[in-house]
Formats: structure tokens, sequence, C-alpha cells
């Protein structure tokens, strides 16, 4: 089993992380309970993860003076860990617990819960745990009396609350999908979506090792040794505990990760074919130079400054643009069944590769034929907010970008 207790720890130092990296929200919205569940939920689960390895386990009942003492503890620890992740639950699905009906059910948790630890600790109390067992008291004890059932009341609870909150998270996560089917995905409902499934894994994981718990005492009752079983599955203890951590910070940062970081990218992306168009073989003659970011410029500074010169460069090609060249090509889009957004983006698209590739004329179009260029960009900017991005993206569907 030694090889195990590295990854109790690696988990439970991935979870401590990531409750220091929340502990400022904490610090601002102590009042919220959802604010204070989170931060309850991965403290349970780090502190649960710790005391569960051997190394811990034997220094816990040393320091206690109780033979076996870590093993109500850390049944306890855990049976207020599920007990967090449907107080969680109920209180993202309820709004912070500001209904009625989302207290009532969080007070009936909360019950169960200390219902179920009292008895735990009372059922220890009652038995005899003589021999210090830190790797398998589970199957070492499974026939005697009291803890038996101290160990059935915590895996069938355990597996119970397993189930529970993998079926809502479930339900939740296709609530979310049969919604955003006739709403646009957000990056709140993307990032939701993530993290209730990387919880509903969880959730399964933590069932079958339940369930093998479950059967390795059974196996102990009829005089059968299933232990290597158990042993070869423990692992996923951690794997399960770094999954719910992960799912939990996942909806908390996620959107601000999209919009900062993951949309920025794809629209540097997108602004491929444009950026070259309107730099072709290096700055056209009289065009601003080249804004560079600074170095520890993130995804969003550097789409700022990308766009910034787009334009710039594009407004310099504008003199050569001509609006007829737009218009035809905005017909021809139209025609082709593309909605108003796609029609002007293919417009201005077809006029500045035009004007792109005839930079060095020497007869500029006449300057009404500029004008209406110009007019028809700013138009174009006042309704379509991403129209570098439409643009692009039109230069792409063309081949015209090369």
């Amino acid at each position: 089993m030694a090889h195990q207790e590295p990854n109790y720890y690696l988990a439970a130092a991935v979870l401590g992380a990531a409750l220091l990296a929340k502990a400022p929200a904490l610090v601002r919205e102590w009042r919220s309970p959802t604010v204070r569940t989170v931060h309850l939920l991965l403290f349970l689960s780090c502190t649960g993860l710790i005391l569960a390895s051997p190394p811990t386990v034997t220094a816990v009942n040393r320091f206690s003076g109780i033979s076996n003492f870590s093993a109500p503890l850390v049944h306890s620890i855990l049976i207020a860990y599920s007990c967090a992740c449907l107080v969680l639950l109920d209180y993202w699905r309820g709004g912070s617990g500001e209904h009625a009906r989302t207290r009532r059910r969080v007070r009936v948790w909360k019950i169960g819960c200390a219902v179920v630890i009292a008895a735990i600790v009372g059922l220890f109390a009652l038995g005899e745990v003589p021999v210090e067992r830190p790797r398998d008291f589970d199957t070492y004890y499974a026939a005697t009396p009291f803890i038996r059932e101290m160990l059935l009341l915590y895996l069938l609870t355990h597996v119970t609350v397993a189930v529970a909150t993998t079926v809502m998270c479930r339900k939740w996560m296709l609530d979310i999908g049969r919604r955003t089917v006739r709403e646009p995905k957000t990056a709140v409902d993307r990032s939701l979506r993530i993290g209730l499934l990387v919880l509903v894994i969880a959730g399964m994981g933590n069932i079958v090792f339940g369930l093998l718990r479950l059967a390795t005492i059974g196996a102990r009752w009829a005089g059968r040794d299933w232990a290597a079983l158990n042993d070869a599955f423990s692992p996923f203890i951690s794997v399960s505990g770094t999954l719910v951590g992960v799912g939990l910070l996942v909806p908390a940062y996620g959107p601000g990760l999209i919009d900062r970081v993951w949309n920025p990218l794809l629209d540097l992306a997108a602004l491929r074919p444009l950026w070259r168009l309107v730099c072709g073989p290096g700055p056209a003659a009289g065009n601003p130079a080249l804004l560079r970011p600074p170095w520890y410029a993130g995804p969003e500074q550097v789409l700022l400054y990308r766009m910034t010169t787009i334009h710039d460069w594009m407004l310099g090609l504008c003199p050569s643009c001509e609006d007829e060249v737009r218009e035809l090509a905005y017909r021809r889009a139209k025609q082709n069944g593309a909605v108003e957004r796609e029609a002007v983006a293919a417009g201005l698209a077809a006029m500045f590769t035009a004007a792109a590739s005839d930079r060095a004329r020497t007869s500029p179009p006449e300057t009404g034929q500029s004008v209406l260029a110009m007019a028809a960009v700013r138009s174009a900017e006042a309704e379509d907010r991403d129209l570098l991005v439409s643009i692009s993206r039109a230069l792409a569907g063309s081949g015209r970008s090369a």
C-alpha cells in the first residue's frame, strides 16, 4: 500500500491549492452560503485525503491514545463531505439558499449528516478494536460487533449520497443542454456543464469504490479475503477527490478563462486571413507601424493589439477601395442566401481583397468611391462589434486570403 500514499497527499495538495486560490472569495463573500459551502467542501475533501493516508492514520492514533481512532474520524469527515456536496448542489440550483424550499432541503441534509456521524461515533465506542490497522481497518474488523454496523452505515450512506449527487448533476447538465438548444450558450453555461460532467464522473467513481468496499466486507463475512480487490482500487479515492476539486473550480473560474483566454485565442486564429491580407508582403507605404504587445501580454491584450493594427491598416487601404466592388459582392452573397451580417462581411472582404491586390496602383479610384467605401466600413462597425472577425471568416470561406 505504500505506493498509494503519495497519491493521497498529491490529491490533497491539489485540493489545498484550490482552497487557497478561492480564499479571497471567502473573505469578500463570507456571508454567501454558496461560497462558504464551496470552501467547506474543499476543506473536508483535502482533510479527508490527508487523514486517510496510512502515515497520518498512525500519527493520529498515537496522538489520540485511542486504538484506531482515525477510522471514525475519517468516516465522519467523508460523511460531512458527502453532505456538503448535496448542500452545494441545492444552493447552486436554488439561489444560494434564498428560497424556502432550498433552505428546508439543506436543513434535512445537515440533520441527516449529524445523525449518521453521531451513530458512527457511538457504534465505534461500543465496539472493540484493540489491534491497530492503519491500512485494512474495514476488512479486518468487518465481522466485529458494532464495528460491522458502523462500516455498513458509513458505506451505505456514502454510496447513497454519491448516487443522489450523480443523478442531480446529470439531470442539471441535461437541463442546461436542453435550454441552450433554444438559447445561445454563454461562458457560464459551458463552464457549468463541464463542471457538472466532471462531478458526474467523480460521483460514479465514488459509487464504484463504495460498492467494492461493500463487496470486500461481504466476502469477509463469507470467510473469503477480497482485500486485494479493495487495495487495487484504493488509488481511485485520490482521483475522485481531485476530480471533485476540478468540478467545483471549473464553474467558478471557467467563465473568466473562456472570456479572457479561450475566446481571444479563437478570435486571434480567426483573424489570420485578414491579417495576411492587410499586411501583404510587408506594411504598405504610408500605413501605421505594427503595434507589438508587451511580452507579458495575455491573449486578451494581444487580441486588442492585433485588431488595432488590422483596423489601422484597413483604413490605410480605404483610399484604394472601390465601393462598387463591395456592393456587387454584397448582392451576390444575399442572392446566395447569406444573412445580413454575413453578406456585409462578404462585401467588405471582396472590397479589401481588391484594394490589397492593387496596392501599387498609380491612379487611385475616384474620391467618391473611397468615401463611400469608408462610410460602408463605419456603418458596418456600428452594426457588428466583431466586424474584423466576420470579414476574416468571409475571406477564409472565399479562399481569397492566400
